[in-house]
């Protein structure tokens, strides 16, 4: 089991490393493993989720705790930094119809996923790249 100073721990070596100014804070309220908030550029992490999430990835990725814990990291630095290169209108995603709002939602996770890999050391891209296989919904028919 993952706790919140160790996920903490994770976090703050893998910021340094890159040499990353984001904050990071643990919120038991957040309804996912981790999140990037664009706004307040923090990272934050429910330790709970995150402890259900590996439960959930152990078997299909195969990779341990603090493996699991880095590249979710990894994505949500995807997102600053594409964040921090691309302008994208989130009105959109308050406002715009169903079908914008799917398609920015996609267009800024896949840029993301693919940002966050840039940074991915190499002996974790295969466990990352299957984790990314994993979280991927399910390609609806176009017929």
């Amino acid at each position: 089991m993952l706790y919140i100073w160790h996920i903490e721990e994770i976090i703050k070596d893998t910021l340094d490393k890159h040499e990353l100014l984001i904050n990071f804070e643990s919120n038991n309220d957040l309804e996912t493993p981790m999140s990037y908030n664009k706004s307040t550029d923090t990272i934050k992490f429910n330790y709970l989720q995150m402890n259900g999430y590996h439960a959930k990835m152990t078997r299909a990725a195969k990779v341990s705790e603090e493996d699991l814990v880095r590249i979710t990291l990894y994505h949500q630095i995807g997102y600053h930094l594409d964040f921090k290169h691309k302008f994208y209108d989130l009105r959109i995603l308050m406002y715009g119809e169903d079908k914008e709002q799917e398609v920015l939602r996609a267009k800024i996770d896949g840029n993301a996923w693919e940002r966050g890999r840039t940074l991915v050391p190499e002996e974790l891209l295969s466990s990352y790249d299957k984790v990314r296989e994993l979280e991927q919904p399910p390609q609806k028919n176009k017929a």
